[in-house]
């Protein structure tokens, strides 16, 4: 019988360093070529330009076949719900039959920053101590506990152009509010981008030598978060090289502009070569999402709900 797991019941299944651990191991199957998966659909929808993203995969060796229907409309804060809203079938790969209904909001939430653990684990330096986060979202949060797993930092620093919001997040975290992006930024060993914003909120000039960069906004081809001469100075790794050069504004107006061309990605952050090589280098991992860390993440929620007797049978 086909289960029906509730965002609930996926937050009780899933640990963050489960996942982190799964994650570095999907982005590895991805990137060694074993997983069936196109580059996302995406819909635009209203005259608010949200969006509506189908992200099929197949994933072999778990084995594991599914889809995740994933919404973007900003204009829900304004309702109170999550601007990021998702759904995971499962179907079972031997069949085609339906396996599993899950809620993919927190799925999307968590497997974003594990795996964004996991390109720090890969790319930032290992004495990093601080920690810059420019948002106050749920990405914000996640990202704080995901980046803790990998790194011991000493000081959390964060900036929202909401100041109710930031001063929440750092009553919830512990980190420090700051006036200002630039404030936050200068002297951070490790940088984390998660906001809504369609132009750069990240100056090249307060990047420190030795730092990297997590940039997990600005996931549309019109969209850049990151100052471009940053990108054209840093050793640029993304999760999927055809998304990216598909969906990435800070990439594809780069590369427009003529300011790098495609051999500027360096790696995927699945490839073995995705590593640092000096300590002074600039690092930035361009991060879009895959549908194999939904369909992965959601195959061990329901490895887990079958042994643990959890979720609805439809």
């Amino acid at each position: 019988m086909p289960l029906v797991l509730s965002e609930a019941v996926v937050r009780e299944l899933l640990s963050m360093p489960d996942l982190i651990a799964a994650m570095e191991g999907a982005l590895a199957a991805f990137s060694a070529g074993t997983v069936v998966q196109p580059v996302r659909t995406v819909l635009e929808v209203g005259e608010q330009h949200s969006f509506f993203g189908l992200m099929p995969a197949y994933v072999p060796s778990a084995p594991a076949m599914g889809a995740k229907l994933v919404t973007v409309y900003h204009s829900n804060l304004e309702r109170g719900l999550p601007s990021h809203l998702a759904t995971i079938v499962l179907l079972d790969p031997a069949t085609g039959g339906l396996e599993a209904i899950l809620d993919g909001r927190y799925i999307t939430e968590a497997r974003t920053a594990a795996v964004s653990a996991v390109s720090a684990k890969k790319l930032a330096r290992g004495d990093s101590r601080v920690l810059a986060i420019l948002g106050s979202g749920v990405q914000a949060h996640s990202h704080v506990e995901a980046l803790g797993h990998v790194l011991k930092f000493s000081e959390i620093r964060a900036w929202s152009p909401t100041r109710a919001n930031l001063e929440n997040f750092a009553r919830a975290t512990g980190a420090r509010a700051m006036d200002s992006a630039e404030a936050a930024v200068r002297g951070a060993d490790v940088i984390v981008l998660v906001t809504a914003s369609p132009t750069p909120v990240l100056e090249n000039s307060w990047v420190k030598p030795g730092a990297h960069v997590i940039s997990v906004g600005a996931c549309r081809p019109t969209q850049r978060e990151m100052d471009p001469a940053l990108v054209a100075r840093a050793r640029l790794f993304v999760d999927s090289r055809a998304a990216a050069l598909k969906e990435s504004g800070d990439v594809v107006m780069g590369i427009a502009e003529g300011r790098f061309d495609a051999n500027h990605i360096v790696a995927e952050l699945g490839d073995a070569t995705a590593k640092r090589q000096s300590s002074e280098e600039v690092t930035i991992f361009k991060s879009l999402g895959l549908a194999v860390e939904d369909v992965v993440a959601a195959s061990l929620a329901l490895e887990r709900a079958k042994k643990m007797n959890r979720g609805v049978a439809i």
